[in-house]
């Protein structure tokens, strides 16, 4: 467990937490679920050239990140990425 809300703040730390998980691009949300299906052991290796690498590569090409209102795009304008969340 990395998070516990407490009561006093219970709606704050609830609303707060759905706006961060619907800032998420789609395609990265895609690409973190497929990156827990990776079986065997896990090592240093396998976590860098296995599964960062392809993950970075796959999300880093998709038009949500590199399309004209992508997110690499606007990243640092203070403009929000337009996201089609109907791709994924």
């Amino acid at each position: 467990m990395t998070f516990a809300p407490d009561a006093i703040d219970w709606e704050d730390e609830l609303r707060i937490a759905l706006e961060q998980r619907a800032a998420f691009s789609p395609d990265a949300l895609t690409a973190m679920e497929a990156n827990l299906r990776f079986a065997g052991p896990e090592t240093m290796e396998t976590k860098i050239f296995g599964r960062l690498t392809a993950w970075q590569n796959w999300v880093f090409s998709r038009p949500n990140a590199i399309g004209p209102a992508g997110a690499l795009r606007r990243y640092g304008s203070g403009q929000r990425a337009s996201l089609d969340r109907e791709r994924v």
